[in-house]
Parts: structure tokens; C-alpha cells; sequence
């Protein structure tokens, strides 16, 4: 065997993947991937092996036509075909998950309504674990709304697949109890001038950590990925997005922004975009915004970009976090509205263009309502 057998991963493209736990050392939080996240309390999703795991709930209501949902077995050639696991707990995960959920859209099928899957808790005394396969026809388009709440401690994959020419929105909301724990991977392949508009939106649990990652199979390849978080007190909200840039002329956009406020609140958003050697023609931006509320609350925003060829459209990253505009709060109370309106005013205003990137109005509406009562509960 070589030396460079033996040699570390230079690019993130090179990081270990495999279906097998056993290739994956024990975590220690000395990791780099894991520096930012608080292992204990992981409970025992950060442990050496799998338990048996309660069942994961879906609730689902009347679906529009084009759409389907069903459970296929473990050995269903679609299950891994997307993604392989990255890290220790992803790989947890796809060997101890009974039976994988499948969301399937028919080929040149254009659903005019949204359709929606509520992945339901059923407590957080036993550890669960979960897979998703999402398939999108050649052609299509569909909104599909994925919303998690009640109590869990959850670790699951999620794999989905765009085909030729096909346009996926999807809407993924985290709205845990209190005491949940989540740790997720989410991976997306794109066919040929396929187009995915991804917005992740998490407000609840006590521990979330999501990983997005993207891949390009083919030219005209779209991904535009938004993010919306807020924590309180005491939470810890981390997102980290990979989109792989392997083939020409694909384009990508990131644009997370997040809100946090109260004791011990924190959020970690972690952005690695990869332009590999033969990826020509790549247009890739990525942007992360963090609004501080309070004090005691703590934001880590890490953009990354690795380029491998000089051949690009374009190719940037910013990353800014700050405190609440004490300007824009008294420019707003000099005219007569109270303190406590301003600032939920401001608020909206920072998550306002996010929130208008979900279809679906009643939602809109909802997370509205959920951001304005977490500012009237730290301003009682």
C-alpha cells in the first residue's frame, strides 16, 4: 500500500464516507466537524452503538395528485444509492433505521398544491432512528413541505433525488418540544437542469444539528439553499451545508440567517461550497447573517470556499453577526410605536425576504407568529 493511502483528506471532497459504523472512530469533540457541538448532549446518539429505537411517526394528510407516500424495506435499491453517510452518527443511523419513508413525485407531473409530511415524535426517553428517500420525477415540479415536531431523540438521513429537467421546493420546518434531540443528514443530487429550492427552518429542541450537502450530476444543475433559525435560551441550533461543485456550468446560492437571544443560547452555521478542477462555469455566492437579541447568547458563522480551477463565473462568501440596531429601534419609537412593536418589527424585517421564500402562506403566517411570541416572552 502507498503512502498516500495513508495520507488526510486535502478538500472536503476527499472526507471519509462509508455505510459502516466501525469505520468511523469514536467521537471526542476534538473533531473539527464537531468542535462547536456539545457531545453529552446528544444523549445516546453519540454512543458506540445503535439502540433498538422507538418507531418514527408520519402524519399525512390528503396528498395532490402526482404524489405518493409508502415505507420500503431496507434493501430497496434506493435506499444509500444517494447519500453515504459523512460522520459517526449519520452512520448510526442508516444501519440502525428499520424501514425507510418514501415521498415520490411521477415524472412530468406539475402539483399545484403543496404537499405535506408531519414527522411526529413519540418521546425522547428512547433514542430513534430514521431514513427518508424523496424522488422527484424527470420534469416535475412539486412543493413538499417536511415538518417535525412533538419529543424525540432523533438521528436520521434523508436522501433526495432531482431528476432531468425536474424543480423541487422543498420546505423542511424543525419545531421539536423543548427537550428534543436531532441529527440530521440531508443530501440532494441534481440531474441535468434540475433546480432545488431548499428552505430549512428551525425554532425548536434543545439540541438540532443539521448537515445539507449537494451534489451535481450533470450541466445546468440549480441549488438555491435558505435558512431560518432562532434560538432561545439554552439552545443549541447548528447547520452545516457542502455543496460540491463536480461538473460545469451548475450554479448554487446559499443564504442562511439566524436570531438568538437569553442565557446560553447558541447557533453555529458552518458553510463548506467546493468547486472542484473539472466544475468550469460555476456562479456559487454564500451568505450568513446572525442577529444577537441579548446577551449571553453566542454565534459561530464559518464560511468556507474551496476553488480547484480559475475557470469560474463567480465565486464569493460573507458572513456577519451583530448586535440588535439600537438606530433602527429609535428611529421607530421616535415615531410614536412602542419599544416592544419596533423590535418585533426589526425582527421581521431581518427574516422578512426568508420567510417570503415559503409557498405556502399558512405557514408564513404560523412562523411569523412563533418569531413575535419568542420576543414577547423575552421582553415579559
Amino acid at each position: 500500500m502507498t503512502t498516500e493511502a495513508f495520507a488526510p483528506p486535502t478538500t472536503k471532497s476527499q472526507a471519509l464516507r462509508s455505510y459502516d459504523v466501525a469505520d468511523f472512530p469514536a467521537l471526542t469533540g476534538l473533531e473539527e466537524e464537531w468542535r462547536f457541538t456539545p457531545l453529552k448532549r446528544l444523549r445516546s446518539l453519540a454512543g458506540d452503538t445503535a439502540g433498538t429505537g422507538a418507531p418514527l411517526g408520519h402524519e399525512v394528510g390528503a396528498l395532490p395528485d402526482g404524489v405518493t407516500t409508502s415505507t420500503i424495506a431496507r434493501d430497496d435499491p434506493r435506499v444509500g444509492s444517494v447519500l453515504t453517510p459523512f460522520d459517526r452518527v449519520s452512520a448510526l443511523a442508516y444501519g440502525a433505521a428499520p424501514e425507510a419513508y418514501l415521498i415520490s413525485v411521477a415524472p412530468e407531473a406539475v402539483v399545484a398544491e403543496p404537499a405535506v409530511v408531519r414527522v411526529v415524535g413519540t418521546g425522547a426517553e428512547k433514542v430513534t432512528y430514521g431514513h427518508t428517500f424523496v424522488e422527484v420525477g424527470r420534469f416535475a415540479e412539486v412543493t413538499l413541505v417536511l415538518e417535525h415536531s412533538g419529543s424525540v431523540t432523533l438521528a436520521d438521513n434523508v436522501e433526495v433525488t432531482v431528476a432531468e429537467g425536474a424543480k423541487l421546493t422543498l420546505v423542511t420546518v424543525v419545531d421539536w418540544a423543548p427537550d428534543a434531540v436531532h441529527a440530521q443528514h440531508l443530501k440532494v443530487r441534481l440531474g441535468r437542469d434540475a433546480k432545488v429550492v431548499h428552505v430549512q427552518v428551525s425554532v425548536g429542541g434543545d439540541l438540532v444539528r443539521q448537515f445539507t450537502s449537494v451534489e451535481y450530476t450533470g450541466r445546468g444543475g440549480e441549488a438555491e439553499l435558505y435558512g431560518l433559525y432562532f434560538a432561545d435560551a439554552g439552545q443549541h441550533l447548528e447547520h452545516r451545508q457542502l455543496v460540491d461543485h463536480s461538473v460545469p456550468d451548475c450554479r448554487s446560492y446559499v443564504g442562511y440567517r439566524g436570531a438568538l437571544q437569553g442565557e446560553a443560547a447558541h447557533t453555529v452555521w458552518v458553510g463548506d461550497v467546493l468547486i472542484q478542477a473539472a466544475a468550469t462555469g460555476t456562479d456559487t455566492y454564500e451568505i450568513n447573517r446572525n442577529l444577537v437579541l441579548s446577551d449571553g447568547a453566542r454565534a459561530d458563522s464559518v464560511p468556507n470556499l474551496e476553488i480547484e480551477t480559475g475557470e469560474v463565473a463567480g465565486a464569493g462568501h460573507a458572513s456577519a453577526t451583530g448586535r440588535f440596531d439600537d438606530e433602527q429601534l429609535f428611529y421607530l419609537m421616535a415615531r410614536g410605536i412602542p419599544e416592544a412593536e419596533a423590535r418585533k418589527l426589526v425582527v421581521r424585517g431581518f427574516f422578512a425576504e426568508l420567510i417570503n421564500k415559503i409557498p405556502v402562506e399558512e405557514l408564513r403566517d404560523r412562523l411569523g407568529d412563533t418569531i413575535e411570541s419568542r420576543l414577547v416572552k423575552a421582553g415579559s
